[in-house]
């Protein structure tokens, strides 16, 4: 399933040249993968509350234009793998038809003492996989 959803830049996340600092674009793909699992049904309040988390294990960006205060951008999220405890997505960052940056961002799914572990069947979601 890919998903899209999309933001305006604000100033403070600008930087001295006027581009959307590098860092910022961390932020705007975690909103991006929330929304993802936000709009998949998936409760992440529960999903904490029941002892377990998702965390990025890795990230690679690819930069191609800058992103200026005022854009709107789209960022479109593609889960590319999913298996047991480790997935991974693709992220794509446009303004209009412009593509900005690309990420791959891999994560895992861990139990209470933060040890990986399977998704549980209950938070399980089909949109994870990349045939969804």
């Amino acid at each position: 399933m890919k998903h899209t959803c999309t933001l305006t830049v604000r100033t403070y996340e600008c930087d001295s040249y006027g581009h959307v600092n590098n860092a910022v674009y961390l932020q705007y793909l975690e909103y991006a993968r929330m929304e993802f699992l936000k709009d998949s049904g998936f409760d992440y309040t529960a999903f904490r509350k029941a002892g377990f988390g998702l965390v990025v294990a890795r990230v690679c960006i690819t930069y191609k234009m800058p992103a200026l205060f005022g854009d709107e951008l789209t960022i479109v999220t593609t889960p590319l793998r999913f298996r047991g405890a480790f997935g991974v997505f693709q992220q794509e960052v446009f303004r209009k038809d412009a593509l900005l940056a690309t990420a791959e961002v891999s994560w895992f799914c861990v139990n209470s003492e933060g040890k990986p572990t399977p998704l549980p069947p209950e938070f399980s979601l089909k949109t994870l996989e990349p045939s969804a």
